[in-house]
């Protein structure tokens, strides 16, 4: 019965990873207080860096999938434009060549930092409530945007800004989804591209992020419970794809202000449970 209830609490982590991935409030976040709370112990460090890692992975397998029409379009044409000289010439392949040298441009800066500070970025339950509040403020800053034209396309200009402003995601809390949603849509970037710009910067920067987390798990390994981080995979990949599908649906500028008020409040039970 024991091993049932662990087993839930796995389940329940995978879903936390698959919804908050996607949704502005900052995956890290969760996952680091819920971990806290469900798997606490002396080998919880250890632990959690595999963990984060696996369900990290669920949450890259549902978005290539989502958007799997779209990175296969920007490989191809990126092929294309630099082995096919007549392909080169046209029109959509150059727009696609583009779009992936904003994609590598805007991880540069997030990609340096991690390397940079990784070892010394803090993760206790205050620095993670501080850092849910700071998601909360951005998110409802560009909330109070919510009635100005959202029509300008990314360009490299914005793409510089966004990249700058996604570096500060590197701190758990910080939602990376939320602050590159408030980089773009503060250029009044319409939320539909910030998403798919946002998303697509997320498939092509787990891939390194992910080896250096196999890296940092096999030189400190922890215990691994390999039914229950399976079963945390699975679920962290099924509420990914169902969360984007809503995100994309439903999510305009005007409903930010709930997840604000989500990130706020997870924020101050975060320093209430550091506190007492």
């Amino acid at each position: 019965m024991d091993y049932i209830i662990e087993l839930i609490k796995y389940i329940i982590l995978g879903i936390i990873q698959g919804v908050t991935e996607i949704f502005p409030v900052s995956s890290s976040g969760h996952l680091v207080l819920f971990s806290n709370l469900f798997l606490g112990g002396e080998d919880i460090n250890a632990t959690l860096t595999l963990f984060l890692m696996i369900t990290n992975m669920g949450s890259f397998l549902a978005l290539l999938i989502y958007y799997f029409k779209d990175v296969k379009e920007l490989v191809v044409d990126s092929f294309n434009f630099v082995f096919n000289k007549e392909k080169r010439k046209e029109i959509i392949v150059q727009e696609n060549i583009s779009y992936a040298v904003k994609l590598i441009i805007a991880i540069v800066p997030i990609g340096i930092a991690g390397l940079l500070i990784k070892d010394y970025l803090p993760t206790n339950l205050l620095s993670i409530g501080i850092s849910l509040i700071i998601t909360s403020l951005l998110l409802f800053l560009v909330f109070l945007l919510r009635n100005k034209k959202f029509s300008n396309d990314i360009t490299f200009k914005n793409v510089g800004v966004i990249g700058l402003i996604q570096m500060f995601a590197v701190f758990p809390g910080i939602s990376r989804s939320g602050i590159t949603l408030v980089g773009g849509l503060s250029q009044k970037i319409e939320i539909k591209k910030v998403m798919r710009f946002s998303f697509l910067c997320y498939l092509l920067i787990s891939i390194p992020v992910s080896g250096l987390g196999l890296y940092d798990a096999i030189k400190n390994p922890g215990k691994i419970d390999i039914p229950g981080f399976s079963l945390a995979f699975i679920f962290s990949f099924i509420f990914s794809l169902l969360t984007i599908k809503i995100m994309h649906k439903y999510v305009t500028v005007k409903n930010l202000i709930w997840f604000s008020l989500y990130a706020l409040t997870v924020g101050l039970v975060s320093i209430t449970l550091y506190i007492i």
